[in-house]
């Protein structure tokens, strides 16, 4: 064989080892941009999901963004409404802190104006305990009038009987004179029966005649002192004593009602 020819196949041979050298080293690279192409590639496909999710969740925010927004504005409106409301309170406690004054002067007023009428009650207390004290003295003195009354009665009653025994004593001596007239004028007869029963029958007249002047005397004597004694104790003690009078009461019952 040629030499020429042996070299240029020993070129050609080296030439077709470079090629597939280089064949294989493409093949290599090629085997490795695939394999890149395949990362990106799941990179990629990660990256569209992450992004699906980031999309999702950004609605899902935008969604809570609306909720919150509108119960914002619902808490914006409650706010507005109990803004109002604590302006009408206020004003409300306003009237009622005026109106508290009001009564306030009001019961300053109301408490003067008891005291004012307790002042008065005390002295028409201390009035109707003097007029107690006065009633119950006229009703003591009425009392005593009374039993003074009815002692004079009794006194009448036991004068009247001394006037009935005096009578009964003029009526004896009468009798009496007349049966011992008739006896001295007639002497012993047969009336001289009649003249004894007269001058019997005047005797017992006078007997029962001084025993009930007597009697009478004694117990118009013993009245008498008795109503001298409830004169005594009732001295000075006349119904205008110690200017409790009922003349006496009647200018401080003016007094008192006009609130002197």
């Amino acid at each position: 064989m040629d030499p020429t020819q042996e070299s240029n196949n020993g070129n050609d041979a080296s030439r077709i080892v470079g090629l597939l050298a280089r064949l294989a080293e493409q093949a290599e690279k090629q085997t490795e941009a695939l394999e890149e192409q395949n990362e990106l590639a799941r990179s990629r496909t990660d990256t569209t999901s992450t992004l699906a999710q980031y999309s999702s969740r950004t609605a899902e925010n935008a969604d809570k963004q609306t909720g919150l927004a509108q119960e914002r504005t619902a808490l914006t409106r409650e706010q507005t409404h109990l803004s109002t409301r604590s302006s009408e309170l206020a004003e409300l406690r306003t009237e009622l802190a005026r109106e508290r004054s009001t009564q306030s002067e009001e019961r300053s007023r109301l408490a003067t104006q008891r005291t004012d009428m307790a002042q008065r009650r005390t002295a028409l207390a201390e009035w109707r305990t003097r007029l107690a004290q006065q009633r119950t003295e006229e009703s003591r003195e009425r009392t005593l009038e009374a039993l003074t009354r009815t002692r004079l009665s009794h006194q009448r009653t036991e004068l009247a009987k001394g006037r009935t025994s005096l009578a009964l004593l003029r009526t004896g001596l009468a009798f009496l004179t007349l049966g011992l007239t008739l006896f001295r004028y007639f002497g012993v007869s047969q009336w001289s029966a009649f003249d004894g029963g007269l001058i019997l029958f005047s005797l017992a007249m006078l007997f029962a005649g001084g025993r009930g002047y007597l009697r009478a005397k004694r117990a118009e004597r013993e009245l008498q002192g008795l109503i001298a004694a409830g004169q005594d104790k009732n001295g000075g003690q006349g119904p205008g004593a110690g200017g409790q009078g009922p003349g006496g009461g009647q200018g401080e019952v003016v007094r008192i009602a006009r609130g002197v």
